[in-house]
């Protein structure tokens, strides 16, 4: 009964009719396992989220995929209405959206070609002068970089597929990116010669986001989320996609 109860809830859309506009969704769908397209379809952690809380709130939530540089700018500009993109709070976002409750701790971490698993396997190595370095512009990754591993020798790639790419071809050492990317290492065969340190470099919480001013909307998000956590439905969605551990918060 209680597995046929997340499964109604996070998968039966519609039965809850909108009782208003129904929301649109921002998404940078090129971040697997918290979301991404799979044969031509948004899905992951936070699609999965977002049909959950639809069905709580009784609204659509209509996901609109764009690049993650532009997620806040649409939402400042009214092009969405809530960023829902395993988007880490910091200070600087913080003053340009409204935050919701976190749903989830994470922290950046460090991934690498199985090959130089030897070389990086000690904390400081990370650390040492001209490391090559990629990351993704914007991202919490790239100012742990700027701040914390000022001799390395930064690359920047737009999503991780080209990171990835970067690694095997020996451009760069190592990939600094959220440990989301990190877990889906262990998901797929196709990156089997890849692997990640599995040690977060710094300590990072996922939240929802919507406009400074609409803090009546975040309010009815924090509400869905008490309740996808404490019905199960937050964890059930992690263990489909996560095939390790995750911090709930």
């Amino acid at each position: 009964m209680f597995v046929r109860l997340l499964l109604t809830v996070l998968f039966t859309l519609g039965t809850v009719g909108a009782t208003a506009a129904g929301l649109r969704v921002g998404v940078s769908a090129d971040y697997p396992p918290m979301v991404y397209k799979q044969e031509g379809r948004i899905v992951g952690i936070e699609a999965d989220s977002a049909k959950a809380i639809g069905a709580l709130i009784g609204q659509e939530m209509t996901l609109i995929d764009m690049p993650f540089a532009q997620l806040i700018p649409a939402l400042k500009a009214g092009d969405i209405d809530v960023i829902m993109s395993g988007m880490s709070i910091t200070a600087a976002r913080s003053e340009e959206v409204l935050f919701t409750d976190p749903y989830m701790q994470v922290g950046q971490m460090a991934i690498m070609s199985t090959e130089k698993v030897g070389h990086f396997s000690q904390p400081w190595a990370l650390f040492s002068d001209g490391v090559r370095m990629g990351v993704e512009p914007g991202t919490t990754g790239a100012d742990y970089v700027a701040t914390e591993l000022k001799n390395a020798k930064v690359t920047f790639y737009q999503d991780s597929a080209a990171a990835f790419s970067g690694l095997r071809s020996g451009e760069i050492d190592l990939y600094i990116h959220d440990a989301p990317t990190s877990w889906q290492l262990a998901t797929t065969s196709e990156n089997s010669d890849l692997i990640s340190l599995y040690k977060p470099l710094t300590q990072e919480q996922l939240a929802w986001a919507v406009r400074k001013d609409d803090g009546v909307l975040a309010a009815r998000l924090n509400d869905a989320l008490v309740t996808l956590k404490r019905n199960g439905t937050l964890g059930y969605i992690f263990n489909r996609w996560v095939p390790v551990t995750v911090e709930v918060h």
